[in-house]
């Protein structure tokens, strides 16, 4: 069991990381990058949970969490190129 805590705390401390880069990043593009990647490290910190506590929905959670990252990730690209939404 203790690789899975060691692995929680590592995917915390990543967490941890892509938050400063979102405070500090000197690029919007930056910080879009940066959300992401907080965003998949979320889905595994979901995954790292569920194999510690046996509780299957929390994969479900990760799952629906990558996908509403992945639209807001695709909404933000549209909005960097300074395109509508509809195009």
């Amino acid at each position: 069991m203790e690789w899975i805590d060691f692995s929680l705390w590592f995917l915390i401390a990543l967490t941890a990381l892509c938050l400063l880069r979102v405070i500090l990043g000197p690029t919007v593009a930056d910080r879009v990058v940066a959300i992401d990647i907080m965003g998949i490290i979320v889905v595994g910190i979901c995954v790292v949970l569920a194999i510690r506590t046996g509780r299957s929905f929390l994969i479900d959670i990760g799952i629906a969490w990558i996908i509403l990252s992945f639209i807001g990730t695709l909404t933000m690209a549209k909005y960097l190129e300074r395109r509508k939404l509809n195009e």
